[in-house]
């Protein structure tokens, strides 16, 4: 099953990586001190904005230590489900903990890199905005959905 998670991980790490170095294109020079907004049908938008802080926007402030504290915790938490990972024999909760695997890297590549997260969907209805997003923060939500799923529902008890 390590194989599964694994390859999920690096996809999502691949795809997350690809769109944000997109819209960091798109939006040049990709300074997120300048309000960048880009319409695309009428409840999204492509947004480029810079989380220095954990999702929603918390704590978006202490850029430098944000970037120490939230990769380090993001790393503990990768080693954890690695751990996780090569303990498991669903390769549905395989995929999943890969997917989860996968969008804590791509943010901490973020963080690492360029010390701040990109997040650029902007989705909305009327004047109500979800809070940005991006490809990793999706595969996040996706996988930890499916461990639920697989916890909650999918689990068949030894006979």
């Amino acid at each position: 099953m390590l194989f599964r998670g694994f390859a999920a991980a690096i996809m999502v790490v691949i795809l997350d990586q690809l769109s944000k170095a997109a819209i960091l294109g798109y939006f040049a020079p990709g300074d997120c001190s300048l309000p960048h907004r880009e319409p695309i049908t009428p409840f999204l938008n492509l947004v480029l904005t810079c989380n220095r802080g954990m999702s929603f926007g918390l704590f978006n402030h202490g850029a430098g230590l944000n970037v120490l504290l939230f990769s380090l915790i993001a790393a503990a938490i990768v080693a954890g489900l690695v751990y996780w990972l090569s303990r498991v024999d669903s390769p549905f909760l395989a995929v999943a903990i890969g997917l989860v695997i996968g969008g804590a890297i791509g943010n901490m590549i973020d963080r690492i890199r360029l010390g701040a997260v990109v997040d650029f969907l902007d989705f909305y209805v009327g004047s109500w905005h979800w809070p940005a997003f991006n490809v990793a923060d999706s595969a996040i939500c996706v996988g930890v959905a499916a461990m639920l799923l697989d916890g909650l529902l999918l689990r068949r008890e030894a006979h």
